[in-house]
């Protein structure tokens, strides 16, 4: 399961394959790139399998578990005293510690170090130490408090995230009104990266045929997943046990604590409505206004939420479909074209890939098979402002031979960037995903079964998607979560944002959550692409707008086009 918020122009979707990679507040002299411990694993030799993944690169120093120890704060008894009563003693100190601000990368954003426990069922065993930024208010009214911002994943870098767009891009009411903070969640970017594989061990993965056709092309998919997940393993054998949406909900509790906000103010995409649910779910009396866009239904079990995610894409792809062949560069078919035959066209030339790869010009080498082609055309699927360039991408592959442009927008999925270096959303990912649910499917077998339903679901992408549902299979730690429903009673009225055309997030995930949260308003955006909030819908946006600003949700029921 994979859950990104939507490209917005400044994501390297929309960067030329040759740019330099984002990393906006990589001046700071003490936060070299996370994937250096990656390049440094060579050894372990491990092979991975696309998954569909993305993120933004970042930011702040962090350091490993192991280098802090839990210590007391001076003033503990007054911070617990504070605390509701529920609220174990040895947590204090978390809860009182002062942050200490620095100046980091673009004008008027400033980072931070925050310490949480590495098990809260064990605080003193050790601490976990997790990148903040902010951008403080900038207006001369009355300042509503801190907005926490995520941008999903999980594993995208929500540090990133509002460097590239929360701090700059969110509505300038909202942005003079409330100081714009973002938290990188355990394990991901800068708060201690989970690592797993070499650059060169994860262009392998991201070329894995994951539409075996025998016997031999199953066992070597397997062995991919087990290398994999044996890498991550190897690297974060404690912190793999402790990166769970319930572990990053309760750090973000401390953080809303330290920041002196009596409520959470919060925008969670993606997954991040997962994690924000989770909060609401935790915390019902300290959720203040929160806004879930692109929600997920925690309900689900991982099967049930990857067959609906692949129904999901194959809605969007009809949608792309049906405006493709309007176009007279479509090369998917003419105007008389249906989008399901626009699909059969796509599918008949990623089986051809995968008998015969094509050249691409890649300086390490690769070609587009199927598997990176496949990559390419699901990373164009979250924001129809990226179907131009798919079809020319498509064009140059399918007429010219050329499959330069489809890596360049698979590359971009993956967050590698031109020299060949990955961040680790996709460890993230795995490493959160596989310990918040039981896995999917646990053999091939199971898989097999499954796979006339993923057919059904999606004949374009179906296939695939069954068979990266069986990642978790081989994970080395035990989930720790399972599927339930949130209902977080007590909590201030919830926003819950849905788009009907979602290919990653499909609508009814939205409906259903809004029907399990007790105080949630369901807001309806009718379009394509993943998320509504930002996207061009003045509708969508002034509804969000006044809810964050004034407090006034919008009306039950409440549809934008």
């Amino acid at each position: 399961m994979y859950f990104r918020r939507a490209p917005r122009p400044s994501d390297p979707l929309n960067r030329h394959p040759n740019d330099p990679p984002n990393d906006p507040l990589g001046d700071s002299p003490a936060a070299p790139r996370a994937r250096s411990r990656s390049r440094s694993a060579a050894s372990r030799r491990g092979i991975a399998l696309a998954a569909l993944l993305s993120a933004v690169t970042l930011l702040v120093p962090a350091c490993s578990a192991r280098e802090t120890r839990h210590r007391a704060a001076p003033a503990a008894d007054a911070v617990l005293a504070a605390l509701p009563r529920s609220t174990p003693s040895a947590l204090a100190p978390y809860y009182g510690q002062k942050l200490t601000w620095r100046d980091c990368g673009a004008p008027g954003f400033q980072c931070t170090t925050m310490k949480a426990p590495l098990d809260y069922a064990r605080p003193s065993a050790g601490d976990v130490r997790l990148a903040v930024a902010r951008k403080k208010a900038t207006g001369p009214g009355s300042r509503l408090g801190s907005l926490l911002v995520n941008p999903g994943g999980p594993g995208g870098s929500a540090i990133g995230y509002l460097q590239q767009y929360a701090g700059l891009g969110y509505p300038a009411e909202v942005r003079a009104r409330y100081d714009m903070v973002a938290m990188d969640p355990r394990g991901v970017a800068r708060s201690e990266p989970v690592e797993c594989l070499a650059d060169r061990d994860m262009d392998t993965y991201t070329q894995t045929d994951v539409t075996p056709d025998d016997r031999a092309e199953t066992d070597a998919l397997v062995g991919a997943y087990r290398k994999f997940a044996e890498g991550c393993g190897a690297h974060a054998p404690r912190l793999l046990r402790h990166v769970s949406t319930v572990e990053a909900a309760r750090d973000m509790d401390i953080l809303r604590a330290v920041l002196g906000d009596r409520r959470l103010t919060y925008v969670g995409a993606s997954y991040g409505t997962f994690l924000g649910a989770t909060y609401a779910g935790l915390f019902p009396d300290r959720a203040g206004r929160l806004v879930l866009d692109g929600a997920l239904d925690p309900s689900l079990s991982a099967a049930r939420m990857n067959l609906d995610q692949t129904a999901g894409f194959e809605t969007a792809f009809q949608s792309f479909a049906k405006d493709c062949v309007r176009q007279s560069d479509c090369p998917l078919g003419g105007t008389d074209t249906t989008p399901r035959q626009a699909g059969d066209h796509l599918a008949a030339f990623f089986r051809k890939l995968d008998a015969h790869p094509i050249p691409t010009g890649d300086r390490s080498g690769r070609k587009l098979g199927e598997a990176l082609a496949t990559t390419g055309v699901i990373a164009a699927m979250y924001d129809q402002s990226a179907w131009p360039q798919l079809r020319g991408a498509l064009a140059s592959a399918m007429k010219d031979g050329d499959g330069a442009a489809l890596l360049a927008l698979s590359d971009s999925y993956y967050e590698r960037d031109s020299g060949g270096h990955y961040n680790n959303l996709m460890y993230a990912n795995a490493a959160v995903n596989c310990l918040d649910l039981p896995a999917a499917y646990d053999t091939p077998a199971e898989v097999e079964k499954a796979l006339p339903a993923f057919e059904k679901a999606s004949p374009v992408f179906g296939r695939g998607l069954a068979w990266a549902s069986l990642n978790c299979a081989y994970w080395p730690v035990k989930p720790t979560g399972a599927a339930h429903r949130i209902e977080a009673k007590g909590a201030a009225p919830i926003v819950v944002v849905g788009t009907l055309r979602d290919p990653a997030t499909p609508y009814r995930w939205a409906q259903s959550l809004a029907r399990q949260l007790s105080s949630a308003h369901l807001l309806t955006f009718d379009g394509d692409g993943h998320t509504a909030f930002g996207r061009g819908s003045r509708c969508i946006d002034s509804a969000i707008d006044a809810y964050l600003l004034r407090g006034t949700p919008p009306a039950q029921g409440k549809r934008c086009s």
